[in-house]
């Protein structure tokens, strides 16, 4: 094999991309994935120890979150990127140990001298041949391995989450020091089974924590969401769509584009940037253009302006595409063909070159009419409180059921449309992620006027459902909170997922099911464990979900 990828739903056959990525990601690019993951680590082991005696620096803060961010599924398929980070872990490992030997701080032995703390760049090559030595498949025993990679994908979420977090001057030490012993774990002999098994919780404990911080630090940036009505139409002008989750991003090209005849609009998981009162106040922000990010290939060629990607998910291109000139990329995000917005100093990025360019393209191509309505987070729910515990006193709601998470490509995710249809009409959809697209249009109705599908926002946003729950369970006096009507049956694709399971887990919610297919990262073993413990299981059809949620 050529390389060996197994971290999202996609993956071939459910084993293992062994030749080129599902998602479009080629070999060499998997291989310095893993040496990059590994270099993380090696820079991990000093500034672990530097965080013991002194303050580590926001330069080595925000490169550790981005950099381990870059490696999540379709956030970067550019080898160069990767290149130039490994380099960088690779001199920051270095110039970290000089400063912990500066402040007399004896290094701790555990891998010292060994390749983790050793290993240097020489060549692009050289850093792909690495790549089998340090990746997935070094771990020969299976559930080993599997213990391994649920805590790196955890902690590839855990990154992208704090990575938005630090670009709103909110940080966590003990997230920095978790996400460093955690890293650092994966490479340890000497833990058990059982020790690994019990830092997979404890990474769930940090994914709440995370998206808690990610959580408070939009809404004391631009507000609590509220209830917003979007439009899905297009207007006269001409456009730049904007993806991904950096709403940051999102507020400095709001910003910029004021006044300049040039509207912007939402593409993907920037959907719930509608809902935060901040945003409210630029009239040229004119809708949501399109759906979930696999649909790209087709709505990029018919939106006409230039298009934004301030994080994942992107698809490579069609060979026939005609768009490759108008896609802009930041952050953690990169594509060979695809030109890269720097930051300057200040963090900013400065959009003139994507709205002059947008002034000379046509409008969007009107592909959907009409609105959708989202912003139920946990503050906008806490304030209809009173609406829905009296609609679950009457009996007129009977059940919620949580159908947060990813959309993705393959046919079987039609599931989630045909569950969502089949619910009974006195049951309530809680989602959040580009889930949504699979039901958010559907004509669902209302229970005495409270809307049947309650969209929280983007998939970090899935925290809100578990605050919610918690309330609920304050408000019931339930002594567990699997007690009250709540069931959870969630798609997942890629890593910001399995943070958002972890920390579910964590929480102790059971009978969670997982879908369209259980990672092929959990081994059977680890998948018995979760079930015999959770009740974590995969969904199966419809009609058999529904009489188990219902029973």
């Amino acid at each position: 094999m050529s390389m060996f990828c197994f971290q999202c739903q996609e993956t071939f056959k459910n084993h293992g991309c062994t030749v080129r990525g599902v998602c479009g990601k080629t070999d060499d690019v998997a291989n310095l994935q893993d040496t990059l993951i590994f270099a993380l680590k090696g820079m991990a082991n000093y500034s672990s120890q530097l965080r013991k005696v002194k303050k580590v620096s926001d330069e080595i803060n925000g490169f550790l979150f981005k950099a381990l961010f870059s490696t999540i599924t379709n956030a970067n398929f550019d080898a160069d990127d990767m290149v130039e980070d490994i380099k960088k872990a690779v001199e920051y490992r270095k110039s970290i140990k000089a400063e912990l030997e500066k402040e007399g701080v004896a290094l701790d032995p555990k891998f010292e001298g060994k390749p983790l703390t050793t290993w240097e760049f020489t060549t692009k090559e050289g850093a792909e041949q690495l790549a089998p030595a340090v990746g997935v498949l070094r771990t020969e025993n299976e559930d080993v391995r599997s213990l391994r990679e649920i805590i790196l994908y955890g902690l590839k979420g855990t990154a992208a989450y704090g990575f938005h977090a630090f670009n709103l001057g909110k940080e966590s030490e003990d997230l920095y020091a978790f996400y460093e012993k955690a890293l650092l774990a994966t490479e340890d002999e000497s833990l058990t089974a059982e020790e690994l098994t019990n830092l997979v919780f404890d990474t769930g404990k940090h994914g709440v924590d995370v998206m808690a911080l990610l959580d408070e630090a939009n809404t004391s940036t631009f507000g609590n969401p509220e209830i917003t009505e979007v439009n899905i139409g297009v207007g006269k002008n001409p456009g730049i769509l904007i993806s991904g989750h950096d709403l940051k991003d999102m507020k400095e090209l709001l910003e910029q584009t004021e006044g300049t005849g040039v509207d912007v609009y939402t593409h993907s998981e920037m959907l719930p940037a509608h809902y935060y009162p901040e945003f409210k106040k630029y009239k040229h922000l004119a809708g949501n253009y399109g759906n979930a990010w696999y649909h790209q290939v087709k709505e990029f060629e018919t939106f006409n302006g230039p298009v934004i990607f301030t994080t994942n998910c992107l698809v490579p291109p069609r060979p026939n595409s005609t768009y490759n000139d108008r896609i802009f990329t930041l952050n953690a995000t990169g594509y060979p063909e695809w030109k890269k917005l720097k930051a300057d100093e200040n963090g900013k990025f400065d959009f003139t070159e994507v709205i002059e360019m947008a002034k000379k393209c046509e409008p969007p191509k009107e592909i959907e009419t009409g609105t959708i309505v989202g912003g139920f987070a946990h503050a906008q729910v806490f304030a209809l409180a009173d609406k829905v515990v009296d609609a679950v006193k009457s009996g007129a709601i009977k059940k919620f059921i949580v159908m947060s998470g990813c959309d993705a490509r393959m046919n079987d995710r039609e599931y989630y449309t045909k569950f969502a249809e089949a619910l009974p009409k006195d049951t309530v959809i809680l989602t959040s992620g580009c889930a949504k697209y699979r039901y958010n249009k559907l004509n669902l109705g209302d229970i005495g006027g409270i809307p049947r599908v309650l969209d929280a926002g983007q998939c970090n946003d899935s925290y809100s459902w578990a605050v919610v729950a918690l309330k609920l369970k304050e408000i019931f006096n339930a002594n567990d909170i699997n007690d009250l009507p709540i069931e959870f049956n969630v798609a997942w694709y890629e890593q910001k997922a399995v943070i958002v399971l972890l920390a579910l887990l964590y929480l102790g919610i059971k009978n969670i099911h997982v879908g369209p297919t259980l990672p092929a990262f959990i081994s059977p073993n680890v998948a018995k464990l979760l079930n015999e413990q959770l009740g974590l299981t995969g969904i199966t059809d419809v009609e058999t979900d529904l009489r188990e949620f219902f029973a």
